[in-house]
């Protein structure tokens, strides 16, 4: 059985460490409460530490890191629990025992120790930002002040599912031109590089017969087969090189005006963003969020720097004491009847209730925006892959056909 060494304040309110043996950390820590002491923290101890965490790093290195799906569960449990009456460190310390994943599961008891410790809930998430975004911190910091916060975990649990389905669905939509657009370089390296050059004994020294587009092809994929090291590293420079650019802020900013500029995909991506701000904004007024707190967060979730940006002229023009309205009617990012909407709901003071509505109405939009991208893109990849192989078939195709006509 291994050790664990522990931290406990007693009854007396004296601190005082020590090692205990225990099945697991969880028993460990139950073992110290039966005792009467309030626990601080619980870790393996020295010596044992590595014979006992050997397995379960294993485990949570094949597992990979946290996502908003485990969020989305852990959040789900985590209301039912409540709402059934359970205090939220046994709801805690209940969670971690069910939880598969060995990475979740040390956040989910980092968080139960920090609330044994007297700290709030939004405060022991707040410490692990790329699980818990500034939205679901501070809804749980509101629904702590009000009271009410097995309901605002629900509402939480429904806003996370609506965007783990919206990612899934744009990324559905990339995947297919992603596959069809990698099979047609494929495709045409192959032919260059494996066909084409079986045939340069039967078009050798008959260059002056031979179509343009043949000789091209020839030459293009000697090109090729002569100096393909020297293509490949060239091309994984280019890649890393884009790759690299898009993580700076100068990149991120032209990607995200890409993608509102091409035609194909400026509908699906602007509805998308639309639809994530309002909806995010929505729940944060909805959730009692002061006012500048919610535009702060909506520009931190909206997904793109233009929209980022706008809010954030947003954010000044209401610190300044204008309405919200006054900023977002000049902007062309969004269109004129959304803020027409806007208005009219901060004119009546049902603001969170106009902004839900309007984010439904763009998720719809959304989904639809993506069946006709992707019904557009399917005929356009194939008509280009057919285009591509086409002309390497009748540049190899068409020569042979003549030189049986000169023979004859």
């Amino acid at each position: 059985m291994p050790n664990y060494r522990y931290q406990v304040r007693t009854a007396q309110g004296q601190v005082t460490t020590g090692v205990v043996a225990a099945d697991s950390a969880t028993s460990a820590a139950a073992i110290l409460r039966n005792q009467g002491s309030h626990v601080l923290s619980v870790s393996a101890a020295m010596g044992t530490e590595q014979a006992v965490s050997f397995m379960e790093k294993f485990r949570e290195l094949n597992a990979g890191k946290p996502n908003q799906k485990h969020v989305l569960d852990f959040t789900t449990q985590l209301a039912v629990m409540i709402r059934a009456g359970i205090n939220l460190r046994s709801a805690l310390e209940g969670i971690a025992e069910q939880t598969q994943h060995a990475g979740f599961k040390k956040v989910i008891i980092t968080l139960k120790n920090d609330v044994e410790a007297g700290k709030q809930f939004s405060e022991a998430i707040a410490k692990h930002p790329k699980l818990f975004n500034p939205l679901y911190i501070n809804m749980t910091r509101a629904s702590e002040m009000s009271g009410s916060f097995a309901k605002m975990l629900d509402r939480i649990a429904g806003y996370i599912a609506q965007q783990i389905e919206t990612r899934k669905m744009v990324v559905g939509a990339a995947i297919y031109p992603g596959v069809i657009g990698t099979l047609a370089v494929a495709v045409t390296v192959f032919l260059l590089t494996f066909v084409l050059p079986k045939f340069y004994a039967v078009f050798e020294g008959k260059e002056d017969v031979l179509p343009w587009a043949t000789t091209f092809l020839m030459n293009f994929s000697k090109f090729i087969v002569a100096n393909w090291p020297y293509l490949l590293g060239g091309l994984a420079i280019i890649v890393g090189g884009a790759f690299a650019f898009t993580r700076t802020d100068i990149g991120r900013f032209w990607v995200d005006k890409l993608k509102l500029t091409i035609p194909i995909v400026r509908s699906m991506f602007r509805s998308l963003y639309i639809s994530r701000s309002l909806q995010t904004m929505g729940q944060l007024i909805n959730a009692g969020v002061p006012m500048l707190d919610t535009l702060a967060i909506t520009g931190e979730i909206s997904g793109n720097q233009l929209y980022h940006a706008m809010w954030k002229k947003v954010y000044t023009s209401v610190k300044q004491g204008k309405k919200i309205t006054g900023t977002l009617t000049k902007d062309p990012l969004l269109p004129r009847a959304v803020s027409q909407m806007i208005a009219a709901g901060e004119e009546s003071g049902k603001l969170g209730e106009v902004l839900d509505e309007i984010s439904t109405y763009y998720s719809k939009a959304l989904k639809d925006n993506i069946k006709a991208v992707t019904s557009l893109i399917e005929p356009i990849m194939i008509l280009v892959m057919g285009v591509i192989v086409g002309f390497i078939a009748m540049a190899i195709i068409l020569p042979i056909f003549k030189m049986s006509q000169i023979v004859k």
